[in-house]
């Protein structure tokens, strides 16, 4: 009897990471997509799996990314998750990264007695202000396979005394990455920077968002921002109009292929992000990031990203630097969901 193994996802970095890891598990198991709906327009969700020819999800839980509050957000899909668990009885539960739906998804399968398995675990930006820090490290705690992206995230996972089920199995982004770049083609003849902002950090408080589009309004070279629902929200709630910031053109949420392009042939990547400035990377493109801390600590290495925290004049200097970063292979070279299919494909046989 074939065994299955149902996928929790629920925003677009998930996604992502879900392309190769479904195509990966597919060879050995029935492998069903559960969509928690954490992000559910067209531009944030449906056109990823359309862009990215992923598998229709199998379930599509009520749309809760209206919910205003983390925790109601989060209770809301486990409810729903569990009901999904409890009618397929999977024989393991897949979760990525550290979104609400993550953490949701992970205490499902955990109550249950479901094997869990997170994809990119160990990452850390020691902020337990951060909800994706929380969601995170419980999701490290309660699983049984943890695949890290990187040997700091192993190291990471090590001296919080986790060291059964990891596997250094690299980063699933670049298995996706690697077969999207070849056909990239400019959206714009001019120079310009590549920028997305929409942590809370830097969107609640309407100060830091308004002299966070000033600094950027104010760089030597225009500004192309894709511009997140949050961000939009909070704007037009505080009367930021675009009308005020004529070097940024504000544009819509954009598909994962026209991310890439417009990252790679940009003079500087500007962003909180935290899969954004990982994409700079393996792009080798420059990344100046808005937050005082970072899970990627390796693209912090030999100028390739920098943090201004609450520094935001540094940007302009860091962009008019010459220093040219170097880019190295931390997070693996592209083979990393075969790798976990047959670590996961053993697990589950072993015994």
């Amino acid at each position: 009897m074939t065994q299955s193994i149902v996928c929790v996802v629920g925003a677009r970095p998930q996604f992502i990471k879900h392309k190769p890891v479904v195509e990966a598990f597919s060879k050995y198991f029935k492998t069903l997509t559960v969509h928690t709906a954490q992000h559910y327009d067209h531009n944030m969700s449906k056109q990823f799996f359309e862009e990215l020819q992923i598998p229709e999800p199998d379930f599509i839980l009520e749309d809760t990314s209206r919910v205003p509050r983390h925790g109601a957000q989060t209770a809301s899909m486990l409810t729903s998750i569990e009901e999904v668990l409890v009618a397929q009885k999977p024989d393991a539960v897949v979760v990525y990264g550290d979104t609400n739906s993550t953490l949701a998804g992970a205490l499902a399968a955990s109550k249950l007695g479901i094997p869990l398995v997170h994809i990119e675990a160990g990452l850390r930006s020691f902020n337990r202000a951060m909800p994706e820090e929380i969601n995170r490290v419980l999701t490290d705690h309660i699983s049984n396979l943890l695949f890290a992206p990187t040997q700091t995230a192993v190291d990471n996972l090590r001296m919080e005394g986790i060291t059964v089920g990891v596997h250094n199995a690299g980063d699933v982004m670049c298995d996706v990455l690697k077969t999207r770049t070849a056909n990239l083609t400019p959206k714009k003849s001019e120079t310009y920077v590549f920028a997305t902002i929409h942590r809370p950090y830097n969107t609640d408080d309407p100060a830091r968002l308004r002299e966070i589009l000033g600094v950027l309004n104010d760089l030597p070279y225009p500004v192309v921002l894709p511009i997140h629902p949050r961000t939009r929200n909070v704007m037009e709630r505080e009367g930021l109009s675009v009308a005020n910031y004529p070097a940024i053109s504000f544009i819509d949420p954009l598909g994962y292929q026209d991310c890439l392009a417009y990252q790679k042939f940009s003079e500087c990547v500007i962003t909180d992000s935290g899969g954004i400035q990982k994409e700079a990377y393996l792009l080798e493109k420059r990344c100046i990031t808005m937050r005082t801390e970072t899970e990627w600590l390796e693209t912090l290495e030999n100028g390739c990203n920098t943090l201004v925290g609450n520094n935001l004049q540094a940007v302009k200097p860091i962009l008019q630097s010459r220093e040219r970063p170097r880019f190295g292979t931390p997070y693996g070279l592209g083979d990393s969901a075969q790798r976990m299919a047959d670590i996961t494909l053993n697990f589950l046989n072993r015994g």
